[in-house]
């Protein structure tokens, strides 16, 4: 049982794609010392120990590290692995287990690159990693991005990095120059990053004169989830176009997508340099791409450059709608989303919230702009100086994107008097009018009462009879009043005018006894029958 070889140490196991190294440090001085190497795995749901095994491609090894790669299987179980010393029949104690995941410690490996130089420019087509192997650590190849670093094949040297897709192109380049690039996959979800691959070296060539037919400067205007597509035109004779747009998640695979561009419905040869695309923008979390294509008379054609859309990044934010009310003592402020209220973009992948810029509008100038943050469309403002004017402006921003509108237009209202001046006003009005109330009323009575005593004696309402206007002229006066008394109006109406003749005589003698009965204060009573007659007939008028 006694031994003088040494166990190795420093156990490490470094995991490429499928492909397993196992490494270690031996710091013993015999020879002829080879080394022996055994694991054991468990499986997630298995927790006792299993028998150790032989590590096939790690028995009887010369160097300090061997290949074992035919011998994992499981990808995502826990593995244990040990080894020893021997020489002949001598074997040294084992080495610390070495505990591993194979996922979790397995590196990317480099893909395949592919280059292509034509016309001033490097066409790339990168290929997975394990893209040629049965066995496959990373499955989900598709979630592989690539970067590219690229430089000139001189002294100086500038490194240039960018993110590339599995076909893509390279521009940008000097003609005549050779260019050095290595390229690396990466998995950003799983914080991976993998090796890079070899470097390769291509000369670029002279780049074509630029074809006049081709439409330059393709750029993307977007307002409110409304897309436009804008280029300028050189040709100086008939052009047509097509506008052509390319799903993004295409470009992620490793296949020729050169077949699968698609015209945009409503851009199809036309001779305008615009063209509105927010048709074919079906999903807002996609990527698309855009290009024109110019088409001569003589069916000589040509392809923009490309122009990526990402929708929700693309877009721009458009001012929104205001509109203001005001009560007694607050302001009032309803938004409308950009892109009116059925835009239902705008309002939940943005998720907005509005900027309130609100000011007296008077002719100081030191006027203090005040700012309030919402994130309804409905807000309201206090501490209003009655019978004042104030301006409201709006701006619609999303922190989550760092986007902002530009603010609306701006909207005015001028706030009521105060309360209280109106309750005081108002009782001031009432007081006086139950004042001027109790001056007149007695004021009129009296007025009213002068008007008829006026009225009754100098204008009354009965005038004398006209049969007896006509005796004579002479006014009939009542000898059983004073000349200084007040007369007493009597009035009758004379129903039954009596046609008997009276003799003349008779009524002379009348008259005359009259007379001599009202100087003497006695009427007489030696009356003939005739004359009693007449005089109670006068009597009765006079009455």
């Amino acid at each position: 049982g006694q031994t003088n070889l040494k166990s190795p140490q420093d156990i490490q196991v470094y995991v490429v794609n499928t492909n397993f190294t196992l490494r270690w440090n031996y710091t013993g001085s015999d020879t002829n010392v080879t080394f022996s190497a055994e694991y054991r795995w468990f499986e997630d749901f298995v927790t006792n120990e299993t028998e150790w095994k032989e590590l096939p491609g790690c028995q009887n090894v010369t160097h300090t590290e061997c290949d074992f790669s035919s011998a994992i299987t499981k990808y995502y179980d826990t593995h244990h692995v040990r080894i020893r010393a021997e020489r002949r029949e001598e074997v040294s104690p084992w080495s610390s287990t070495f505990e591993m995941n194979p996922y979790l410690i397995a590196q990317i490996g480099p893909p395949g690159v592919e280059l292509q130089s034509t016309n001033g420019v490097i066409k790339i087509k990168i290929s997975p990693p394990e893209a040629n192997q049965v066995r496959k650590m990373w499955i989900a190849h598709l979630r592989f991005k690539y970067n590219l670093v690229i430089w000139e094949n001189s002294s100086n040297a500038e490194f240039r990095s960018q993110s590339i897709f599995p076909t893509d192109t390279i521009d940008d380049l000097a003609p005549d120059t050779t260019y050095c690039l290595k390229v690396q996959a990466t998995l950003p979800l799983d914080l991976q990053e993998g090796l890079f691959s070899p470097i390769h070296c291509v000369k670029t060539t002279h780049k074509a004169v630029n074809d006049l037919l081709c439409a330059t400067d393709v750029s993307v205007l977007a307002l409110d989830m409304k897309f436009h597509l804008h280029w300028n035109n050189r040709y100086k004779q008939h052009v047509s176009y097509n506008v052509q747009y390319l799903i993004g998640y295409l470009k992620k695979l490793h296949d020729d997508y050169s077949m699968k561009w698609l015209s945009v419905p409503g851009c199809e040869n036309i001779t305008d340099t615009q063209c509105n695309f927010s048709s074919i923008i079906s999903t807002t979390s996609g990527i698309y791409y855009l290009r024109v294509q110019a088409m001569s008379e003589y069916n000589k054609s040509c392809v923009s450059n490309e122009v990526k859309v990402d929708p929700l990044i693309t877009n721009e934010i458009g001012p929104p709608g205001v509109k203001v009310d005001i009560s007694d003592v607050l302001l009032h402020i309803q938004i409308s989303p950009p892109g009116g209220s059925e835009s239902e973009v705008m309002r939940d992948h943005y998720d907005l919230s509005y900027r309130i810029l609100y000011w007296k509008n008077s002719s100081n100038d030191e006027e203090e702009i005040k700012m309030k943050e919402i994130k309804q469309t409905i807000g309201t403002i206090s501490d209003l100086t009655p019978l004042t004017l104030y301006c409201v402006k709006v701006q619609a921003f999303s922190e989550i994107y760092n986007k902002s509108s530009h603010y609306s237009k701006e909207e005015c209202i001028k706030t009521p008097g105060d309360k209280i001046l109106h309750l005081v006003i108002l009782a001031t009005f009432v007081t006086a009018l139950i004042a001027v109330f109790l001056v007149a009323t007695p004021l009129g009575f009296a007025l009213y009462q002068a008007y008829n005593k006026i009225k009754y004696v100098f204008f009354p309402s009965c005038q004398p009879p006209l049969n007896i206007e006509g005796f004579g002229g002479q006014l009939l006066s009542s000898p059983y009043l004073s000349t200084t008394e007040e007369p007493i109006e009597n009035c009758s109406i004379i129903e039954t005018i009596i046609t008997e003749e009276v003799n003349e005589t008779d009524f002379k003698d009348y008259i005359h006894s009259k007379q001599s009965s009202r100087d003497s204060g006695n009427y007489s009573n030696d009356d003939t029958s005739g004359s009693k007659v007449s005089e109670e007939m006068l009597e009765k008028e006079i009455v």
